[in-house]
């Protein structure tokens, strides 16, 4: 290159490329992927995904990141006041309330199905106010990503004992769990993690002690036996 002529960012090779990538939010990413074909290569660049934070579910909408088995550390918190409706328990939600829920009802469960296909050397998962995550999909999780060492979940209501009982089973390398404020949590079942993992770093805030989900009693309407008129 000629002395005093300006550089162009497309001058640069992949490595100074990949480099410059990592210092911006998924969505300066995008962004800029889309102004050539070749800043678009660097931004589905496996090697650059390797930690994902989302703020939201409809954050995992937006398609300005890529899943691959680069990701080792993958983070949905959401600290919101919807959070609180989502945790209200399915019979009890009004139509509104449902409503309100129904945009991103699937939203976290579709994304763990597809980090479980493409992500399977991820590390760590933290999930917080997740409350339509269910037992089932942290399952799969656990048996797609043999790796995770850290498994830390916050006010996810769909989470039961059903997904501590695997914990033993599922997960050779796992040395923390959090289970705080999950409220189908029960003390039974934070003991059978201790007992078959027996070094696992555990923390159960609040979990265990809170009033879990309770299917409404039947209604159950007797009638009054009829007199029996003798003469």
């Amino acid at each position: 290159m000629m002395p005093g002529v300006p550089m162009n960012i497309t001058d640069l090779n992949c490595e100074c490329l990949l480099h410059l990538f990592s210092f911006l939010d998924k969505d300066s990413r995008k962004y800029l992927s889309l102004t050539c074909h070749k800043l678009q290569d660097v931004f589905q660049e496996p090697s650059l995904w390797t930690l994902l934070n989302f703020s939201s579910p409809p954050e995992l909408t937006k398609k300005n990141y890529i899943l691959g088995p680069a990701l080792k550390s993958l983070s949905i918190c959401w600290y919101s006041s919807r959070v609180k409706i989502c945790n209200i328990e399915h019979w009890v939600k009004t139509p509104l309330q449902k409503s309100m829920c129904s945009p991103h009802l699937n939203t976290v469960s579709d994304f763990l199905q597809e980090v479980c296909k493409r992500c399977p050397n991820m590390r760590t998962l933290t999930l917080a106010g997740c409350a339509h995550v269910s037992d089932e999909n942290l399952i799969q999780v656990l048996k797609h990503c043999p790796d995770l060492q850290s498994l830390k979940l916050e006010n996810c209501s769909g989470v039961t004992d059903r997904t501590l009982a695997m914990v033993p089973i599922l997960s050779k390398r796992l040395h923390t769990l959090h289970v705080n404020f999950c409220r189908n949590i029960t003390q039974k079942g934070l003991s059978q993690v201790r007992q078959g993992c027996p070094g696992i770093i555990l923390q159960a805030e609040r979990s265990g002690n809170m009033i879990g989900d309770r299917m409404p009693d039947d209604i159950v309407s007797f009638q009054r036996p009829r007199k029996i008129i003798t003469r």
